[in-house]
């Protein structure tokens, strides 16, 4: 079984290094993409398993994207974890109320990331781990 593809949609060349590095290091395939045009367009074509999206990106923010996701047929079924420096109850609320799949807060907790992940995903480990 091969390793579950992730895509990372984040603005922030550090913060994507971490999801990046963090997901890599467990097993998971990445790819990343700064905006959330190209994310959509990068969904689109590579079908990942996951998306791990920042809602503060430029142009676009993360909760547009995640409508133009959902309103494709090619994307809608793609669960989507926003990650963000908000993480006022509320604000957490409201994202999961977008219909993100996950919400974890910036900066992140590598535990609480990669159960979210394992979760989101289906429970399933990354082969190899």
């Amino acid at each position: 079984m091969a390793e579950s593809l992730i895509l990372i949609v984040e603005d922030n060349a550090r913060n994507a290094k971490l999801l990046r590095d963090v997901l890599q290091a467990t097993g998971y395939r990445t790819l990343h993409t700064v905006t959330a045009e190209e994310g959509i367009e990068v969904a689109r074509r590579e079908q990942p398993d996951l998306v791990v999206m920042d809602i503060q990106l430029p142009g676009m923010d993360g909760k547009a994207a995640l409508r133009e996701l959902r309103k494709d047929p090619a994307t809608q079924r793609i669960p989507v974890i926003a990650v963000t420096a908000s993480v006022m109850p509320l604000e957490r609320a409201e994202v999961l109320a977008a219909g993100f799949n996950g919400f974890q807060g910036k900066p992140i907790s590598v535990k609480a990331f990669l159960e979210e992940v394992k979760t989101v995903l289906g429970g399933g480990a990354p082969a190899g781990s």
